[in-house]
């Protein structure tokens, strides 16, 4: 049997947000139980040219509801403004995702896998029907933000470990 194009994307957003929603939480309570001051996480990144952590979580806001906005409206552009450091705006960031992604319904989506959608960043004009899009594009920006947010997080010695990121797999039963 064939997977769907919801079952592959917001399935798959849908395990891992809540794993993004739990590492803010262990970033707070880090900076709460280290007397950090939250910049010292929420501006933390890995390499000097890499975005921080809390443009990580925006990210993987952008890459997954707004994906799916964006497919609807037949257009993706990429969100170059800075994220905002607060604690409680990326908390907002991730619930506000998962709540759109729960409204997604499959026929919808499954319906639009080969309608057009462009990516569209300054002079670049990349065109792809909605499935190449959200499966070679979208959902692999999606994991690299995610994981990128993990890995500053252990970077700045968090003791996390790889089901902090997994989130729960859909298993039978």
């Amino acid at each position: 049997m064939p997977i769907s194009l919801h079952t592959a994307t917001v399935g798959t957003y849908l395990q891992i947000l809540p794993s993004i929603a739990a590492l803010i939480n262990k970033a707070e309570e880090h900076c709460h139980a280290n007397s950090l001051t939250p910049d010292e996480l929420t501006m933390a990144r890995l390499a000097e040219d890499m975005w921080p952590f809390a443009k990580q979580i925006f990210e993987c806001g952008h890459h997954s509801a707004r994906a799916i906005e964006s497919v609807r409206a037949g257009v993706f552009r990429p969100e170059l403004e800075p994220a905002p450091m607060e604690f409680a705006a990326l908390h907002q960031e991730i619930a506000d995702a998962i709540a759109f992604l729960e409204t997604v319904k499959p026929d919808e989506l499954n319906s639009m896998a080969e309608y057009d959608v462009r990516f569209e960043f300054r002079d670049m004009r990349i065109d792809f029907t909605v499935e190449n899009f959200l499966l070679t594009f979208s959902l692999p920006n999606f994991y690299f933000h995610a994981v990128t947010a993990y890995d500053i997080l252990r970077n700045q010695g968090l003791p996390l470990g790889k089901l902090d990121y997994l989130g729960r797999p859909r298993a039978k039963g």
